[in-house]
């Protein structure tokens, strides 16, 4: 679909903000664990009989990536490693991350440590299991959660829950006791996935005032994804008023809108999705775009690891709202100014007003 030159361009030129991203790998490593880093769903290798560019997102660094290489658009994968191998690590790097286009990161850094961190300007949320796992065994885990939380809230802007990983996202979201939270302590393991104890750590984080993120929908297969339905949800978004960031959300993000337009406090993204859809991402955006406000709509890529994936989430993001709102102008369903409006609300307006940047 041809976009409108004003649009196109502004969708060319608007800098975001990459509302939840991780850093990248510290080195560029062999063509076997690059093909398996595209590889949401699997930890494991890709197996012989295929190649990580038969991804949807592998076609989708083949069509985008190649030519900030020096390569036609869907050169061969063969060529795209090559020119890739040949490019030094810290150019590869510079060359994904600027074209992105982002000018401010807000940052998970509790998924693997080790990674290279992001430039700045960039903001920190703090992964509430993880932080819990730091103290348990302490003669007063209550407490000493606190404690560390408070110390975190100083520097972060958000906090998140990889509840949809640990215990599934339906469970009793009432506030326990700290007797309870003591005694679901000793008997856990170093490993927090106690239903209670995730409660726990939510209901501390909101009592803060804190932006919460929530994983939903789709991850690796150690998640299941029945159980990351937001509308799981729904207790624990009648219980607290910070606003609350569902991730990712796919294939959940028509339940995501609709929460999104039910509570004043609920926000979304189909960032990870953008990335994983490849040439599908056009849809997805555009029924993320169906009954959620704009005003409820966050940017994300998501990248983890791959350097691509920063400039990859952005380019199908970019094009994919081209698409979309390029078709209601088309259709007088909206004009100009009104697709500008959406553009920037999404691109960054939101996340400034949510984490308050």
């Amino acid at each position: 679909m041809a976009v409108p030159d004003e649009l196109a361009e502004h969708l060319r030129t608007v800098r975001l903000v990459d509302h939840h991203v991780h850093g990248w790998f510290t080195s560029p490593g062999d063509r076997p664990s690059f093909e398996a880093a595209l590889n949401e769903g699997s930890p494991g290798p890709v197996p012989a009989w295929m190649s990580g560019f038969d991804l949807p997102v592998g076609l989708a660094v083949r069509r985008w990536c190649a030519p900030l290489l020096g390569l036609p658009a869907l050169a061969s994968a063969d060529d795209y490693w090559a020119a890739r191998s040949a490019t030094p690590y810290d150019e590869l790097v510079r060359t994904f991350v600027e074209a992105a286009g982002v000018e401010h990161w807000v940052v998970d850094n509790g998924l693997t440590p080790g990674l290279l961190d992001l430039p700045e300007p960039r903001s920190e949320v703090v992964r509430l299991e993880v932080l819990l796992e730091e103290v348990i065994g302490a003669d007063d885990v209550p407490g000493a959660f606190r404690a560390r939380l408070d110390d975190a809230a100083v520097r972060a802007v958000g906090t998140k829950t990889i509840a949809a990983y640990r215990t599934g996202l339906d469970i009793d979201w009432s506030r326990p006791t700290d007797a309870a939270v003591v005694a679901a302590a000793l008997a856990s393991g170093p490993r927090v996935v106690d239903p209670l104890l995730v409660a726990f750590v939510v209901h501390e984080a909101a009592a803060r005032g804190l932006p919460l993120q929530v994983h939903t929908g789709l991850g690796d297969r150690d998640l299941d994804l029945r159980r990351a339905d937001p509308l799981h949800l729904l207790p624990l978004l009648r219980t607290v008023e910070v606003p609350v960031l569902l991730l990712h959300c796919y294939p959940f993000h028509r339940q995501a809108g609709y929460l999104a337009q039910a509570f004043d406090h609920v926000s979304f993204d189909v960032g990870l999705a953008v990335n994983h859809l490849g040439a599908r991402s056009v849809e997805l955006v555009a029924e993320s775009l169906e009954l959620a406000p704009y005003a409820k709509q966050l940017y994300s890529s998501d990248a983890y690891g791959v350097p691509e994936l920063h400039v990859l989430g952005s380019l199908l993001w970019r094009r994919a709202m081209g698409e979309v709102l390029g078709g209601w102008l088309a259709r007088g369903d909206c004009g100009l100014d009104d697709a500008v409006r959406i553009v920037d609300l999404v691109a960054a307006g939101n996340a400034r007003r949510v984490y308050g940047l």
